[in-house]
């Protein structure tokens, strides 16, 4: 990325030049600091020091240069819903991990998107914003250089990205709308398990859910989630724990003849553009299985996805 300097900046250090212009993390002044080509001034190295002149050229090496050699690429089917050289949005399938793990080296989100990346050119680091239960179906936040990843991981932080859920619930929840503000921690027997605790626990970590209905019956509840917080299992352990629990869900509920994983989909994503600072707001499709358990336990569920569609357009 480079910069003309104008007669407006006459005078103006590095740092506070790059601090206005794109606001970096500590870590990434830190990198740029100790890069050799990390900050250059008409091709000569610079501290953040340096007061700029009008005519001159400022760099700043925001793009990656190596590759994780560790991450296999891998051609995979993976929609990517928005794509530009700071972000990109695909909406995951279920039964694809995000990331690899001990039994996961070659099926993963990362994996696709290393194959992707390789294809067009380029390094490629994995940096996803937001993660995904492996078998939770939606869109995931994934950033392509080191200055993205730090606002938005900043944007996740201040609360600045919001996102929404569908999920598909175990009875008729009363009312139209509630919040769910009850803290979880790790279970003693698992390092997978979560489970609801009292805000006194040493490991308790504060969690908070708010969530609309879109229609009931027939013994389900179709709605629209909102995490306020971010924690592992956070939807699934405290749908289970008002006595919902996701439909599916082997952990914290049951199997379903009807899906064969939970039925969770992070259906709509919004959050201010690394650069632009322009607010997108993307939708994925419900997946097939939802769609098919919907038109067979709770049909009118179809409609009321669409209703919200058509009133999220006006």
């Amino acid at each position: 990325m480079q910069f003309i300097i104008t007669e407006q900046d006459r005078d103006v250090t590095v740092l506070a030049f790059l601090r206005r212009e794109l606001s970096p993390s500590t870590k990434m002044l830190k990198y740029l600091k100790y890069r050799e080509d990390g900050i250059l001034v008409n091709g000569a190295h610079r501290t953040v020091r340096y007061r700029l002149q009008p005519g001159e050229r400022l760099e700043v090496a925001t793009e990656d240069t190596e590759k994780n050699e560790a991450l296999l690429p891998v051609q995979l089917p993976l929609d990517v819903l928005y794509e530009d050289e700071d972000l990109v949005v695909p909406a995951k399938p279920a039964d694809m991990p995000t990331h690899p793990s001990r039994d996961h080296h070659e099926d993963t989100v990362a994996n696709a998107l290393a194959f992707r990346y390789r294809h067009l050119g380029g390094a490629f680091v994995f940096r996803p914003i937001n993660r995904l239960d492996r078998n939770t179906s939606g869109l995931l936040l994934i950033a392509r250089n080191k200055l993205s990843a730090g606002k938005l991981t900043r944007a996740l932080q201040s609360g600045e990205i919001k996102k929404t859920y569908l999920a598909l619930l175990e009875g008729e929840l009363e009312g139209e709308s509630g919040r769910i503000d009850r803290c979880l921690h790790r279970t003693a027997q698992s390092i997978i398990l979560r489970e609801v605790c009292s805000p006194d626990a040493p490991d308790a970590d504060p969690s908070l859910t708010e969530y609309r209905v879109l229609c009931r019956g027939n013994g389900y509840s179709l709605v629209m989630a909102h995490p306020i917080t971010g924690r592992t299992h956070q939807l699934r352990v405290h749908f289970a724990s008002i006595g919902h629990p996701i439909l599916g869900d082997d952990l914290y509920g049951r199997e379903s003849p009807v899906i064969p994983r939970h039925a969770l989909h992070a259906y709509t994503l919004s959050f201010p553009h690394p650069t632009t600072g322009e607010r997108l707001t993307l939708r994925a499709p419900l997946p097939s299985d939802m769609e098919q358990a919907l038109l067979q336990l709770l049909p009118q569920g179809i409609d009321a996805i669409r209703a919200q569609e058509d009133k999220e357009l006006l």
